[in-house]
């Protein structure tokens, strides 16, 4: 039986994980275009292009985690050995050197590659030590739940810190927009925010690797095969692992549901909603309404649904929860659409809807990262090799596609809309922007029925999925015998 403090221990890997997550896709998109200085089309790419490094670099770090070997275990040293590179590439990303437009483009892409690339080489490992902390299902689901609760206090932290420390480091009076999102446009203050941010990440991963250990031996390989072969044996069992292309489906959907409600909020509050209107009839302070609020009441909402995450799988089964949790977000999603941007009404349903959504977002994530754990078990009883490292890498591939062309998506969209750029457009030299109503169409469609389109998707694909509570009570009464046979 697991400590609670390696429980804890284990959620502070994605506490850190979700802080540089949540940044990347609430803000990243806006910083790239109204701060940094790249035109949307150029941003989507850039988010696009280098996400598709990840669809290589995801399994080849699984595959070389399956394969380390140390006194601390297989998957747990890389939270020591990565915690500090990680750090530094956050910091890099959001650093804008004084180069011209194609400089800064190339920046752009080696810094953000960077960081994609070490985030690999810490979360694969982090993610597959879920599959080797404990054999039992259900700790394995106490873990998961862990794991988010604080990757969504991770993110809350983010999301309440990142505006006001923008706004505190800002040395000029000058706004990236206007509206509901208050953010300072001088580079240098979203640079000195990211670096508070990345020292409190790698604080806490270093604290994850002291507070964890590895318990399950899953190398079963046999000794006379060549380690060649045996990645080809690997190879060939996931892509042949039917749960395994299920799940994988699932969690590309909901990180476009994330991605892309997440990377148009900040956009929609700039242009959609009048700070001044809801505020003013209440407090008489505009301030106070701001995109960080609105984030921060999902990410505490979402950690809610992690809490009913596991009662609700051990009363109707993981798969049911996950289906009704998916769809419960996709339906309120969808009534964003109709909503106001002016007026306190308006507003007080939002963030209603907002909580409602994230409970249901909230609920599926620690099922999903579970189910994994349960397809590694699947495949280790019916090709001898679970491959633990090799099938949490494609959650994190999964999860940077969706993230990808979520991402892309809105900035092509706002793009293809006619969504202004602050300082790229002659219309954009103006004290204030007044978006046309092809934008702001573009802006109430991004956050309502088109993410609501991704988890109906996510919803209908987890529907195939076969491995029910009772079959995974079956293949683990198996694979104790199995092991108990290999240790005599």
């Amino acid at each position: 039986m697991a400590r609670l403090s390696e429980k804890i221990g284990y959620g502070f890997g994605d506490l850190s994980s979700s802080m540089f997550w949540k940044i990347f896709t609430y803000y990243l998109p806006f910083f790239y275009s109204n701060v940094f200085g790249l035109s949307l089309a150029d941003a989507g790419w850039l988010l696009l292009i280098t996400k598709l490094w990840d669809a290589v670099s995801d399994p080849l770090m699984g595959i070389l985690a399956d394969r380390t070997k140390t006194r601390w275990g297989k998957y747990r040293p890389y939270l020591l050995w990565v915690a500090l590179p990680f750090a530094v590439a956050g910091v890099l990303t959001f650093t804008t050197p004084a180069f011209g437009y194609t400089g800064k483009l190339v920046w752009a892409y080696c810094t953000y590659i960077l960081m994609m690339t070490v985030y690999t080489a810490i979360n694969v490992p982090y993610g597959a030590m879920l599959g080797v902390m404990s054999a039992d299902q259900r700790e394995r689901n106490v873990f998961s739940s862990y794991r988010m609760f604080f990757a969504y206090g991770g993110s809350f932290i983010a999301v309440a810190m990142f505006e006001p420390l923008c706004r505190l480091f800002g040395n000029d009076a000058a706004t990236a927009s206007q509206g509901g999102l208050n953010m300072p446009s001088d580079p240098a203050a979203w640079q000195t925010a990211m670096i508070v941010i990345a020292a409190i990440c790698f604080g806490f991963f270093l604290l994850s690797f002291m507070l964890t250990s590895e318990r399950v031996n899953v190398d079963s390989r046999d000794a006379g095969i060549e380690q060649e072969s045996s990645v080809g044996r690997d190879i060939r069992a996931l892509l042949r692992n039917a749960p395994w292309w299920i799940l994988l489906g699932v969690s590309i959907c909901v990180l476009l549901f994330n991605s892309i409600r997440g990377g148009a909020a900040a956009y929609y509050f700039a242009d959609y909603i009048d700070g001044d209107s809801f505020m003013g009839s209440i407090f008489g302070h505009s301030l106070l309404i701001s995109c960080a609020i609105f984030l921060s009441v999902g990410e505490i909402a979402n950690m809610l649904g992690v809490v009913l995450a596991v009662p609700l799988a051990r009363r109707i089964g993981k798969k049911n929860a996950y289906i009704a949790a998916i769809l419960t977000a996709g339906i309120f999603t969808a009534a964003f659409y109709p909503l106001s941007g002016e007026g306190a009404a308006s507003y007080w349903l939002m963030l209603l809807l907002q909580a409602v959504i994230s409970v249901g977002a909230g609920v599926t994530l620690p099922l999903v990262w579970s189910m994994f754990a349960d397809v590694a078990d699947y495949s280790e009883l019916r090709n001898g090799n679970s491959s633990v490292g090799l099938i949490f890498s494609s959650s994190s591939m999964a999860q940077k596609f969706g993230g990808a062309f979520g991402g892309s998506f809105v900035l092509w969209l706002l793009a293809a809309y006619g969504y202004i750029v602050p300082g790229q457009e002659p219309a954009a030299a103006a004290a204030e922007i007044v978006q046309s109503g092809s934008a702001i169409e573009g802006l109430r469609s991004l956050m309502s029925w088109i993410p609501a389109l991704a988890c109906l998707l996510g919803a209908l694909v987890m529907s195939l999925y076969p491995l029910s509570d009772r079959r995974m009570a079956e293949i683990q009464a198996e694979l104790k015998l199995k092991r108990g046979e290999d240790v005599r």
